[in-house]
């Protein structure tokens, strides 16, 4: 009998042909066979889940680590450590919030000192654009790094300043020259304006869907001009999907990503005072999130990340002109978007496609985002029946601030295997630098 380092069996094994009862066999960190459910199996430990179901490992393509800089606001141990409380095997690190921003070699040897030895799940990195760092991306693409993020508009942090349209055409020239990836922050920032109070109404009003639309629609077209490949980060607003819906059907190389905090929370769910919920673009109405859905299940958006933008909680201050703006949901996404997915009827499979499978698509990266033969042995323990009950103070994020707080949630992760290996407090994530060269 050939003998197996690891066994996990589940009647509810969700692989990319589908939901199906099966033993996954696991030698030296890879998925080499998938069996039948009872298969008698060799393997010094062999788990059966029964009907708690088996996921691969999520993959997060938009976090924010802020480490190092910021490391007081999260870091590489607490965001990984949640990162795994939360099902998710793979993270990419966005370049702005620490200090130095990832805008340049010795940027990211910086970041690449700050996370080694102390990562609980794989982490790879993206790259920024920047004005007048056009000649620092290819070396950059060299390096590894997965893409590169710019802003339309203002960023928040000064250190990463954000593009003209005509910078973004330089940049976007550039990339397309070496066939890389371009992840932009989308709003035009002639169409934002000053809060006119401290609440929420007049955050919202002071951002709307129009500015989005109005820069996913700039971004299509010096793309389309410029045949570069691109991808929305973080879409609000229902009012871009017609725009990237026809993009497409042009043959336009863009994509677009969602997060659960926009397919799961509603303005009129916010409180006053509650700038827990605040981040940019903002959370709108109850019946843009339903249209938000819509273009999720027609593939319009393909991607649901967190888009996890921690901070200190003295910075949420109680006026959301003041306070700063950024979810902290990475140990919860997968509950999050799992109770509203089941809600509307949506399946397993679903929810792995949209934060599994399309993101590693998104970043390039083999052997990650399915259960299948010959893939890296990431995988969950999920059980979609739980309820969860979320306390802010029992997260692993470094500070307990989240709009979940108080939720109760279904699905909670139970187990969480890194290549085959259980995350147990031990940091055994490997920085994936050139993983897809």
């Amino acid at each position: 009998m050939t003998s197996f380092d690891l066994v996990v069996r589940s009647r509810r094994t969700v692989t990319p042909e589908g939901e199906r009862a099966a033993a996954v066999a696991v030698r030296d960190e890879k998925i080499v066979a998938l069996y039948d459910y009872a298969k008698p199996l060799d393997a010094p430990e062999d788990v059966d889940l029964r009907d708690v179901a088996l996921l691969p490992g999520l993959v997060d393509t938009h976090v924010h680590v802020n480490e190092p800089g910021r490391t007081h606001w999260e870091g590489f141990d607490s965001a990984t450590r949640a990162a795994a409380a939360g099902g998710v095997t793979t993270i990419v690190d966005m370049p702005l919030n620490s200090l130095p921003p990832t805008i340049d070699e010795p940027a990211l040897d910086a970041k690449l000192r700050a996370a080694g030895g102390r990562c609980h799940v794989d982490v790879g990195f993206w790259g920024g654009a920047v004005p007048g760092n056009v000649k620092d991306l290819a070396p950059l693409h060299r390096r590894g790094v997965y893409g590169f993020k710019c802003f339309l508009s203002p960023s928040g942090v000064e250190e990463f300043p954000h593009l003209t349209v005509a910078e973004l055409r330089l940049v976007l020239e550039e990339v397309a020259g070496f066939g890389g990836l371009t992840v932009v922050h989308a709003e035009d920032p002639a169409l934002l304006a000053e809060p006119g109070g401290p609440g929420y109404r007049e955050f919202l009003d002071s951002r709307p869907g129009a500015s989005e639309r109005s820069a996913v629609e700039q971004v299509v077209r010096v793309a389309e001009e410029c045949g570069a490949r691109v991808h929305i980060l973080h879409v609000s607003s229902a009012d871009c999907l017609e725009v990237l819906e026809a993009a497409r059907a042009r043959g336009v190389a863009v994509s677009a990503e969602t997060c659960p905090h926009y397919l799961t929370l509603t303005a009129e769910q916010v409180p006053e005072g509650g700038t827990t919920y605040k981040c940019c673009p903002p959370i709108r109405s109850e019946a843009n999130r339903d249209l938000l859905w819509d273009g999720l299940a027609r593939g319009v958006l393909s991607c649901v990340v967190s888009d996890h933008s921690p901070s200190t909680a003295d910075l949420k201050v109680p006026d959301f002109a003041a306070a700063w703006g950024g979810i902290a949901s990475l140990q919860i996404g997968l509950p999050a978007i799992w109770t509203e997915a089941a809600r509307r009827g949506h399946g397993l499979g679903d929810v792995v496609r949209w934060m599994s499978a399309n993101p590693a698509a998104l970043a390039g990266m083999p052997g990650k985002g399915g259960i299948k033969v010959g893939n890296d042995a990431d995988l969950v323990a999920f059980d979609p029946a739980a309820d969860l009950l979320v306390d802010a103070a029992r997260l692993h994020h470094k500070n307990p601030v989240t709009p979940y707080h108080g939720r109760t949630l279904k699905g909670a992760v139970l187990t969480t295997w890194l290549r085959g290996r259980p995350v147990d407090g031990e940091p055994h994530g490997r920085l994936l630098m050139g993983a897809r060269r």
